[in-house]
């Protein structure tokens, strides 16, 4: 199994990580996070191999990844990027909301950012999108540059854990009570 540690995430995706990770969390009795599942509607299916061939999306999905840390509830999204701009075009709008209204009932969102080109994850909270995003919204940027965000939000390389976002959830939880 390719670890991030050693030779980053090559032969697996970031979802795949993510996943791994949320497993040795909930087996540590951390955290229970679940993958949200977009939903689609099944149009053509191959007999044979009883797989699906084509399918339409039945409603926008809201956020990849929803579930609880030590009691606290959080969702997230995770996404790739390659080059040290990270166009909001990958956000979708109806997320944004979501993630509003989740943190408006007392819960934590972020995004998890993997930036290839750099083998570097990153945590971003939902302040600092919502900061990118009204800016967007407002006529500015419509992306935000990897030099815009803050470096203590990094995710530090973890020896046995793929993604370790939950010491830099702790820091964001730590951020919002000062």
């Amino acid at each position: 199994m390719a670890t991030w540690n050693t030779r980053g995430l090559r032969g697996s995706t970031l979802e795949d990580m993510v996943n791994r990770t949320n497993e040795k969390y909930a087996e540590a009795g951390l955290a229970l996070i679940q993958k949200i599942p977009t939903p689609i509607t099944p149009v053509k299916m191959d007999k044979e191999s009883r797989q699906i061939t084509l399918a339409f999306f039945e409603q926008k999905s809201t956020v990849d990844y929803i579930g609880v840390v030590q009691g606290i509830p959080v969702c997230f999204d995770a996404k790739e990027c390659a080059v040290d701009t990270f166009s909001l075009q990958n956000i979708h709008p109806h997320q944004v909301e979501f993630m509003h209204q989740f943190e408006k009932q007392g819960g934590i969102a972020f995004f998890l950012i993997f930036y290839s080109h750099k083998d570097l994850l990153y945590y971003l909270p939902y302040e600092m999108l919502h900061f990118f995003w009204d800016r967007a919204q407002e006529g500015g940027r419509k992306s935000f540059r990897f030099e815009e965000l803050n470096p203590e939000y990094i995710i530090p390389k973890h020896q046995g854990i793929l993604v370790p976002y939950l010491d830099i959830l702790k820091k964001d939880l730590e951020d919002r009570e000062e």
